[in-house]
């Protein structure tokens, strides 16, 4: 009998016929869990009923003659996609009402990364792998100095944590950074749907003062396309970085030399590992704001030049082009996510929106020069046509899953970029040589 029903039977009887009770589920429930389970909710008016089963046992029943008020979490948020689905969910980190476009990413954990990348601006981020948190937050991990994306969506939010490294929890890291989670929601049917339809807007509320319609207008009426995302992610001044891996994550400690290449990097949202593994190969680093213009740059004299990662519409964004422009062909460049879709364009080739996206750690990229396959992570939303590059320009890379342009190399023009993250590292190494080999590009040009 479940506890409502006992509850609502019990408080109907007076103490004279309770101890009548030939009731044998109370004897298949643990009576002592009985008891535990009724204390916890709360009960705002509590009569205590003694009772006397068939086989001479008794003990004691806590009734409520009123309402029970559950001890668990009830759904209290909404998420409302633009084609006027409604999916209702349960609400951690932050309360509110946020707009943006909803994204799947396919990794098995690393989610504070993920919450950290500047490239997620103006996106929801739905994890595929249905249990998150169990591993907390730690200040190791941040990957920026804030986080960027406008919420997080999953399916199961752990109880618990149990990693070494965990200072405090996942619900607690969002609410002090005033970003929206939702769980308990069906996030393999939204995944599919995100697929069958492509990347959908949606609206994320913990307001029960907004309607539904509301809600799907607001999600009807944002737009993320032509959008520039990258000028509210980058820094406001050039600084220097010189913080390499920490010597517990280092893996490569026998080919690095001490700041022997001078490069600029353009911050359109750089991650910090990009900058920690370059000067781990010996490179020292000066980081520019997005707008910063190319002839400064080339006033420093720097022996390369990397472009970074970052969000949105490269599209968006002809000032930047303009700036890569202004550099390709001068100095050895190097382009990732963000940046190798900026240099496709500088040569004069297109980019275009994708269906969903790539969002994962798990992403096969076939180099095609030695026809070994890498393991990558990847976060982008647009890719470059490959079709529309001119004479000179080769693809290097290809993503298996669907065979686009994950890389590109100019030889004439010192140029080289790539579609996924070499910096990143889900579980193997495989792409750091991406560094190795820009650095044998700077060299090569000093000679």
């Amino acid at each position: 009998m479940a506890a409502a029903t006992v509850s609502k039977f019990c408080s109907s009887r007076n103490l004279e016929n309770a101890k009548d009770l030939r009731l044998k589920p109370l004897q298949n429930l643990n009576v002592l869990k009985l008891q535990r389970n009724f204390a916890a909710h709360r009960l705002t008016s509590t009569k205590v009923l003694s009772y006397q089963n068939s086989k001479g046992g008794s003990g004691t029943i806590y009734a409520d003659s009123n309402e029970v008020e559950r001890p668990w979490k009830t759904s209290d948020a909404r998420l409302v996609l633009e084609d006027g689905s409604i999916w209702r969910a349960k609400s951690f980190g932050a309360t509110g009402t946020q707009v943006g476009e909803v994204v799947f990413n396919t990794s098995l954990t690393g989610y504070q990364e993920i919450l950290t990348d500047p490239s997620y601006a103006g996106q929801f981020v739905l994890m595929t792998n249905p249990h998150i948190g169990n591993t907390g937050v730690n200040p190791d991990d941040e990957e920026s100095s804030q986080c960027f994306l406008g919420g997080l969506i999953i399916r199961s939010l752990s109880i618990s944590t149990s990693n070494w490294r965990c200072t405090e929890t996942l619900g607690d890291y969002l609410a002090k950074r005033n970003i929206i989670g939702i769980y308990d929601v069906d996030t393999r049917a939204i995944t599919r749907r995100l697929r069958q339809d492509g990347s959908l807007i949606g609206v994320l509320s913990t307001d029960d003062s907004r309607t539904d319609e509301d809600l799907l207008e607001m999600a009807k009426n944002w737009k993320i396309v032509g959008v520039d995302l990258i000028s509210g992610v980058s820094c406001d001044a050039p600084y220097e970085w010189s913080e390499k891996t920490d010597s517990d994550w280092e893996f490569k400690r026998d080919q690095h030399s001490a700041n022997k290449y001078h490069v600029i990097a353009y911050d359109f949202g750089i991650k910090h590992n990009i900058l920690r593994r370059l000067t781990s190969y010996g490179c020292k680093i000066t980081v520019v704001p997005s707008t910063w213009p190319a002839s400064e740059t080339l006033k420093l004299k720097p022996d390369g030049v990397l472009f970074s990662n970052g969000p949105g519409d490269p599209a968006a964004v002809p000032y930047a082009v303009e700036t890569v422009k202004g550099i390709i062909g001068k100095v050895p460049v190097f382009g990732i996510c963000m940046g190798h879709q900026l240099i496709g364009q500088a040569l004069g080739g297109k980019t275009f929106k994708m269906k969903f996206g790539h969002h994962g750690g798990n992403h096969p990229v076939s180099d095609l020069r030695t026809s070994r396959v890498d393991i990558s992570a990847q976060n982008h939303n647009y890719a470059v046509d490959p079709a529309s590059l001119p004479e000179g320009a080769e693809v290097t890379h290809v993503n298996l899953n669907d065979n686009s342009c994950a890389g590109l190399a100019f030889p004439k023009m010192k140029l080289m970029s790539l579609q996924y993250h070499p910096e990143s590292s889900p579980g193997p190494h495989d792409s750091d040589l991406a560094f190795g080999e820009f650095v044998e590009l700077m060299k090569a040009n000093k000679v």
